[in-house]
């Protein structure tokens, strides 16, 4: 039937509309690797990323630092320490 919308909020969207991000500090071996495997699932996917660097908010350092790296996905943790690119890939597909 067209031009009837999805009921289910989330089913509309494309890989462009979803957004990790990488809670990370300078100089963390495990953000470096976790960096790489957030760069090379959202190229695959299409999906866009952004990295913050805790020592620069308060708020992140304070709610993040004992579990840095963490990947948020839509604003929602996702992980934190070591990433698993096929578990990433799952929640992006």
């Amino acid at each position: 039937m067209a031009g009837m919308t999805p009921l289910f909020g989330r089913t509309g969207r494309g890989p462009q509309d979803r957004l990790v991000t990488l809670i990370r500090k300078p100089g963390c071996h495990l953000c470096d690797d976790a960096q790489a495997i957030v760069e090379k699932v959202c190229a695959e996917l299409g999906v866009p990323w952004e990295g913050k660097d805790i020592t620069r908010d308060p708020q992140l350092h304070d709610q993040y630092w004992e579990q840095i790296p963490v990947v948020l996905v839509d604003g929602e943790q996702h992980t934190f320490w070591r990433v698993n690119e096929d578990r990433l890939r799952k929640a992006l597909a």
